[in-house]
Parts: structure tokens; C-alpha cells; sequence
């Protein structure tokens, strides 16, 4: 189950909390429902997020060099920082995302969003099939966070390559040869972003000027280029596929019948591109009448635990603006809950409103495919041609 979570969350005959080996025989307990998930990740005193960024697949000493040779270090900063410092840290980030600054991308996307629908448009009028994965939503999430917070000066391409690569290296079951290409990948991009958190601007001098090491502008910068953006390119593609298959969804959004907020509310409950999330216990607790000893790792079943029937109304039904439909889990909660939860929203309802009158009128192609993978689903490609 662990590692194709995303492809179970349907199923009926999981207990609320489980033991769960993985393939390497170590066990995680497994928590599934909504109550016990927000009570974890509201209490990091009991439950630590130290182990949030820890590599799933044990790095062996081959990817190591790789990464040390590159000088790689990935101290705590947002995801994984139970320390004092997390909040000032968090408080500088929340900043440059700071709600009136994406409001302000807003008409820039809108008409960015608008352009590549329109060539998307003459291309499925020719007869050509389209990927919509490829030419409207990978992109675009970076596109906008190098607005708000300025980024080296790098391809998007090689951005995109080192997110992913990234989201790999931690987060799936690899084999030795993978997990040193892509320490060398991962490597690479660390150094440039270490150049980078030296001399560069916005955040990176933002974080500087409030008194932050550069290794803490790194992981900043680093983690900011994987949850910053690759999950809100993943949800795009994953809720622009969901939605050719909601015709009535559509129709409502084409009549103004149905709410684009609710359809995006909806979308992140039932599509997240992020299905679990990880803590470790610090002390010997109990959680929902199971023991707990210090250290259990524990894997957040975020996906499954927005379709609690104790949640919400109809679980497993795409209804925008159902009860509960709001309560999902998509952004985590607590201390640690996503600070650029408001940009994923706005970037998801500008492309929801512009792409509903062609998700209409298409066929699916291809669907998208994701590898297995802990945490982050990564869909590849969404291929459609005109109905």
C-alpha cells in the first residue's frame, strides 16, 4: 500500500490505525481517519515533523559521495524544523506569498492562461492530439513563484528536472543505480541554489537581512522549488483530468451554476497531488487505542482522510460545495500547514475557469500515469484530441 496510496484511498476495509511494513520491513503506523490525522499534525510537540524530509529508500554510500561531492546539506527549515526557529523562518516565506502579492498575479496568469488555451484550441481544431500536462500546466506554477519571489537564473526546464528529481530521490522505492543519477541531479541544482542564497535577491535576501545562514536559504529556496510549485503543476493536471470526466461539474461551470472555488475545494479533496505526509512520535502516546512508542514513524494517510464519511457528506462523489467538501487535509494543518495554500488556490481556479469550455468537448487520449511514490503522485503527461 504505501508506496501506490494514491490508487486506494477508495477502499472501504482500512481500520483507523494500522501497522504497515514497507518492502524494506520497516514499519510505519498508517493513520486513516480525518480526526486522528488533524490531531497528529496539530500537535507537534507529541508528534515531530523531523523525519518529514527523510529519504523513504535509504541513501547507500554511492549517492552519498554524489551528494557530498556537491556539498549537499538540507537542514531543517520549513517542513521538517520543530525548532525555535521555524517560525521566523516561516514568517519570511509567508511574507513574499503573503495573499495581496498573489491576488496581484492574478490578471498576468489569466492572460498567460489564456494564450496557451487558445493555441491548445486551434491545435485540437486541426485534428492534433494535445498534452495538456506539457502545454498548460507543468510550467506554470514556477512562472508565477518567479514573480513573487526572484529565483536563480536558471532553464525552467532544469528547475523542473531537479523538483522532480527531488520528489524521487526522497519520497519512492529505488534501486542503487537511480538513486545516484539522481543525487547527481539533485546535487547539481543544490550547488546552484547555494551560489544563489549567497548573493541573490527577494526571498533569499529577505531571509538574510532577518539574520538567516545561507545553508537556511537553501532549504528554503529548495523546498520552496518542490512544494512550491511541482505539487501545484501535479494538481492542475490531475484535476483538469478529473474534470473531463465530470460532465455535470462543467456544464455548472459553464452555466456560473457551479462555483469554481468549490470546484478547486473539491478537486484538492479528492485529487491531491500529495496523498500522505510523515511525522515521528518524540514521546510514548496512544493514538486512537494504539500504542504509540517514541520514534514510530508515522505515515499521514492525507488522501484517504478527505474521504471520512465522518468528514463529509459523499466521499467518494465529486460534489463542489458538498459538507465537508472544505475540511480535506490537501495543505496539512497546524504550525506546519502550507504556507503558499493561497497561490496553489488562486493558480487552480484561474486555469478551472478559463479551461472548463474546452475539458467539454475532448476525448482522453492518454491519462495521466504516476509512478510509485510515498507521498507525491507526479502524474507525466494528460494527452486529449477533440471529441
Amino acid at each position: 500500500m504505501l508506496f501506490r496510496s494514491w490508487a486506494q484511498t477508495a477502499d472501504a476495509h482500512w481500520p483507523d490505525v494500522a501497522r504497515v511494513p514497507d518492502r524494506l520491513g520497516v514499519e510505519h503506523l498508517v493513520v486513516t481517519r480525518h480526526a486522528l490525522v488533524r490531531e497528529v499534525l496539530t500537535d507537534p510537540a507529541t508528534y515531530r515533523p523531523d523525519n518529514a524530509l527523510d529519504a523513504v529508500t535509504p541513501i547507500p554510500v554511492a549517492a552519498l559521495r554524489v551528494l557530498a561531492g556537491h556539498r549537499f546539506r538540507l537542514p531543517p527549515t520549513l517542513a521538517n524544523n520543530g525548532g525555535a526557529d521555524h517560525p521566523r523562518i516561516r514568517a519570511v516565506v509567508a511574507d513574499a506569498l503573503h495573499p495581496t502579492r498573489v491576488a496581484a498575479q492574478r490578471p498576468w496568469l489569466t492572460g498567460l492562461v489564456r494564450e496557451r488555451l487558445d493555441a491548445i484550441g486551434a491545435d485540437l481544431d486541426a485534428g492534433r492530439p494535445v498534452d495538456l500536462h506539457a502545454r498548460l500546466a507543468a510550467d506554470l506554477p514556477l512562472l508565477v513563484l518567479a514573480r513573487l519571489v526572484e529565483l536563480p537564473d536558471a532553464p525552467v526546464g532544469a528547475v523542473k528536472e531537479f523538483a522532480r528529481a527531488a520528489l524521487e530521490l526522497f519520497w519512492a522505492p529505488l534501486d542503487a543505480d537511480r538513486q545516484q543519477a539522481l543525487a547527481a541531479e539533485v546535487g547539481r541544482f543544490h550547488r546552484v541554489l547555494r551560489e544563489f542564497a549567497v548573493t541573490g535577491g527577494g526571498l533569499a535576501g529577505s531571509l538574510r537581512a532577518a539574520g538567516h545562514p545561507p545553508d537556511v536559504v537553501v532549504g528554503a529556496l529548495f523546498f520552496l522549488l518542490v512544494a512550491g510549485q511541482e505539487t501545484t503543476s501535479q494538481f492542475l493536471t490531475l484535476l483538469l483530468h478529473r474534470l473531463t470526466g465530470e460532465p455535470a461539474v462543467l456544464a455548472g461551470l459553464r452555466a456560473g451554476t457551479v462555483a469554481v472555488a468549490d470546484v478547486v475545494e473539491e478537486g484538492l479533496r479528492l485529487e491531491p497531488p500529495i496523498v500522505t505526509w510523515r511525522r515521528v512520535a518524540a514521546v510514548d502516546t496512544t493514538l486512537g487505542g494504539a500504542a504509540v512508542p517514541a520514534g514510530t514513524s508515522i505515515v499521514l494517510w492525507l488522501a484517504r482522510a478527505a474521504r471520512d464519511p465522518a468528514a463529509v457528506d459523499a466521499p467518494d462523489e465529486f460534489r463542489p460545495g458538498q459538507r465537508g467538501s472544505r475540511r480535506h487535509l490537501a495543505f496539512g494543518a497546524g504550525t506546519h500547514r502550507c504556507v503558499g495554500d493561497q497561490l496553489a488556490r488562486m493558480e487552480a481556479a484561474v486555469v478551472v475557469a478559463e479551461a472548463a469550455p474546452l475539458l467539454g468537448g475532448i476525448t482522453v487520449v492518454r491519462e495521466p500515469w504516476c509512478p510509485d511514490n510515498l507521498t507525491f503522485r507526479m502524474p507525466d503527461a494528460f494527452v486529449v484530441r477533440r471529441r
